[in-house]
C-alpha cells in the first residue's frame, strides 16, 4: 500500500425510496486538507487516463457509475513508497468505495464498465504548474496497460 493512500469503504442506507450514501467527510477525516475544487467527468469504456499528478494538491475520488482500474505510482522521492505501484478496482454498487491520494502520487485508471461518472475533489483548484503528465507507456514506471 502506498504511503499515503486511503481506500474507504462506503455505507449505503436504503428504504423505499431509494438510498443515501455518505462519500467525503470533511473535515473529520482529512483534517488539515483543504478543498479547493469539486469536478465531474464522463469515460467511454476502454479508455485509459493516465499518468497524471498533482504537485502541490492532493485528491479524492468516487466512481458514481461504471467500475475501472485504477493504478497509482508513488512519484515522491521523500517516501516510504517512493516508485511503489498499486492497482486495485472500484465502481458502482453496493460495495461501493472511494479513494484518496496525496499529491505526488501519480494516478491512472482505465474504465472497464462504461458508462463512467467520476467525481474528483483537489485540495486546490486547477493550475497548470502543479501538474505532472507523464505518458502512459513511460518506462520509469513499468507498467503495461
Amino acid at each position: 500500500m502506498i504511503e499515503g493512500v486511503i481506500i474507504k469503504d462506503l455505507r449505503t442506507h436504503h428504504d423505499e425510496r431509494g438510498f443515501f450514501r455518505e462519500i467525503f467527510r470533511f473535515p473529520s477525516e482529512f483534517s488539515g486538507i483543504p478543498v479547493g475544487q469539486v469536478s465531474h467527468s464522463f469515460v467511454n469504456e476502454g479508455v485509459i487516463k493516465g499518468w497524471h499528478g498533482h504537485k502541490y494538491q492532493a485528491q479524492w475520488n468516487y466512481v458514481v457509475t461504471g467500475k475501472i482500474k485504477v493504478v497509482l505510482f508513488d512519484n515522491r522521492e521523500d517516501s516510504a513508497t517512493f516508485k511503489e505501484l498499486m492497482e486495485f478496482y472500484i465502481g458502482e454498487g453496493e460495495e461501493s468505495q472511494a479513494y484518496y491520494f496525496p499529491k505526488g502520487v501519480l494516478h491512472g485508471y482505465q474504465c472497464l464498465i462504461a458508462p463512467m461518472n467520476i467525481i474528483y475533489v483537489t485540495s486546490g483548484v486547477f493550475d497548470l504548474k502543479d501538474e505532472e503528465r507523464i505518458s502512459l507507456d513511460n518506462q520509469s514506471i513499468n507498467y503495461h496497460w
